[in-house]
């Protein structure tokens, strides 16, 4: 793909006492690219989409956003800029419904400092909640508490609220644990239609998914990146074979 590079990341380190999770990871995210990060348990895939996000901070390197150096800036700062994450664990209210948890995430980014606007007052923040939940197939559940969702509506309500920042990136860590396969598909299908206007990173370990999803695959092993390429370039990697695929 020639598209423009939107996310680029630099000798990226990230160090946990004597434990180095993240190796000099030199990693380019171009625009409306779905892009997949795969490796071994241990790998530094989840470490890596923390420095990313902002919630972890790295102990060494550079993360470009647009241009923009934002290695260091909390979490909610690269939110802002346009960079999610939905959560390998949900992250959702389970005692608010599912339209209060979107609701509560596209308040923050509207409201900013006003964050004690009345709700009922926020016309704009109501009816882009809803566009959302319409978009994730969840509308007709906007009134169930989200603790009493089944496992695979929670996968998707916790996606809808990163979608509510309204973000150009949005990452996905292990969008499809946990679900059966007729959820997984659901799931892919549905990817396939967020990339038409985001650009996406996931963390996958379904190989299948991966395979028939992914423009791009980057392969992470002991923190650095083993190999890179197209999804049939990485198949046939003999050094991806011996590393992780082999178990497949």
């Amino acid at each position: 793909m020639a598209q423009k590079i939107i996310l680029e990341t630099k000798d990226l380190e990230k160090d946990f006492g004597g434990l180095r999770a993240v190796r000099k990871v030199s990693f380019a995210l171009r625009h409306g690219e779905i892009r997949s990060i795969i490796g071994p348990n241990g790998a530094g895939k989840t470490t890596f989409f923390n420095l990313l996000s902002g919630r972890l901070q790295p102990s060494a390197g550079s993360i470009f956003y647009q241009g923009r150096n934002i290695a260091g800036l909390p979490q909610h700062k690269i939110c802002r800029l346009g960079v999610a994450k939905s959560h390998q664990i949900t992250s959702i209210f389970p005692k608010l419904t599912v339209f209060e948890n979107v609701r509560l995430s596209a308040q923050m980014r509207v409201t900013r400092n006003n964050f004690w606007s009345r709700s009922q007052s926020l016309r704009q923040v109501n009816e882009r909640a809803l566009e959302i939940l319409n978009e994730v197939g969840m509308l007709a559940k906007k009134d169930i508490m989200a603790g009493n969702l089944p496992h695979g509506d929670q996968r998707y309500l916790d996606i809808a609220i990163a979608m509510a920042t309204e973000p150009q990136i949005l990452l996905l860590d292990e969008p499809t644990a946990g679900m059966t396969p007729a959820e997984t598909v659901e799931m892919v299908l549905f990817v396939q239609k967020l990339a038409k206007t985001l650009t996406i990173a996931l963390i996958e370990h379904d190989m299948g998914v991966v395979m028939h999803i992914s423009h791009y695959i980057t392969v992470l092993h002991n923190g650095a990146i083993l190999a890179e390429g197209a999804p049939e370039e990485i198949h046939c990697n003999q050094e991806v074979q011996r590393v992780y695929l082999g178990g497949h």
